[in-house]
């Protein structure tokens, strides 16, 4: 579970904008910050009358950085949408708008695969001049499921979804964009039962490289299937350009780290990030002596133990990734 709202966002400290009394001589300069906007549910401004204000308040056209929180009411949970349609609208308004972060909610607020989503790509094509957007939620089992169209963009340098079951549909739509300036990929794959239905398959554009040439770092996290991915990933062109390399939040057992280290070498690597893994101490301590002399900063934090269910006569092994529901 998400436990805690972001304190920073594209290399600025987050600052909550007030939902009453907001005075601007009381305001950090609008580009020192990045802002964040949320809804509470005792508060009797819903996110059209708080993104009018914040739009009135702060100098609108030296805004750098947003940041959505919770964005619903005492009417519960609500499609992201009307978020998407201000954000959009307001585009002449916000010119100095670099970065975007959709959904930083925690668990305690809504679950990750409860927060209903939409289709996010106006946002990316709303700012030719964004380079960074992440998103965050999936709308499982609600009426507004995240998507994603591919798009052409020549800034965008970060691209992160965020959640606890990514669709095959959008995996596919990223792999599908022109994006030359891309630097940062996260993808957070989640699980089927949470609508994570994405294969290596449909990997396969990004992991054959040349897709994205200014690529540096890439993340296929929290995936049920993170052997299979790690094991695609040891023989992927792609990863010959990367600095960094980020395997983490997911299912990874021994079988999956003994691909990476039968596989391409990764001693070209600044950092490979494995935490929340099923590796044996032994096969973590491999990983370590075969990366860090070369200068690769390890991650091999929270080793999880697998599940037995008390009663369960086949005695099967569960796994769990790191954020699903």
């Amino acid at each position: 579970m998400i436990s805690a709202y972001l304190e920073t966002f594209a290399g600025l400290p987050v600052t909550d904008f007030a939902t009453s009394g907001t005075d601007a001589s009381d305001l950090p300069p609008a580009d020192a910050v990045a802002w964040r906007l949320a809804c509470g549910w005792d508060d009797d401004l819903p996110f059209d009358k708080l993104w009018r204000k914040f739009l009135e308040t702060v100098p609108a056209d030296q805004v750098r950085a947003i940041v959505i929180g919770s964005w619903w009411g005492e009417g519960g949970y609500e499609s992201v949408q009307p978020v998407i349609d201000r954000l959009t609208e307001s585009a002449e308004r916000l010119p100095a708008l670099r970065a975007v972060f959709l959904g930083d909610v925690t668990g305690e607020e809504c679950e990750l695969s409860w927060l209903e989503m939409a289709d996010v790509t106006p946002v990316v094509e709303a700012y030719p001049l964004l380079e960074e957007f992440v998103a965050r939620g999936c709308g499982f089992g609600g009426d507004g499921p995240l998507a994603f169209r591919p798009v052409r963009h020549e800034r965008l340098r970060t691209l992160r979804f965020e959640s606890g079951g990514l669709p095959a549909s959008i995996v596919r739509a990223v792999c599908d964009s022109e994006l030359p300036r891309l630097e940062h990929l996260a993808l957070w794959l989640g699980v089927d039962q949470y609508g994570g239905d994405a294969t290596v398959a449909d990997l396969a554009p990004l992991l054959a490289g040349g897709r994205f040439p200014e690529l540096r770092h890439l993340g296929l996290q929290n995936s049920e299937t993170q052997d299979e991915i790690a094991a695609a990933v040891a023989a992927a062109p792609v990863v010959a350009q990367l600095t960094s390399l980020d395997l983490s939040m997911g299912t990874l057992t021994d079988a999956g780290a003994e691909a990476l280290l039968e596989g391409q070498p990764l001693t070209h690597l600044t950092a490979l990030d494995l935490h929340h893994h099923y590796l044996s101490e032994k096969l973590a301590q491999r990983v370590r002596d075969a990366l860090e002399p070369s200068g690769v900063e390890v991650d091999l934090s929270e080793q999880q133990q697998p599940h037995r269910w008390a009663g369960d006569e086949s005695d099967e092994e569960h796994r769990y990734v790191a954020v699903s529901e």
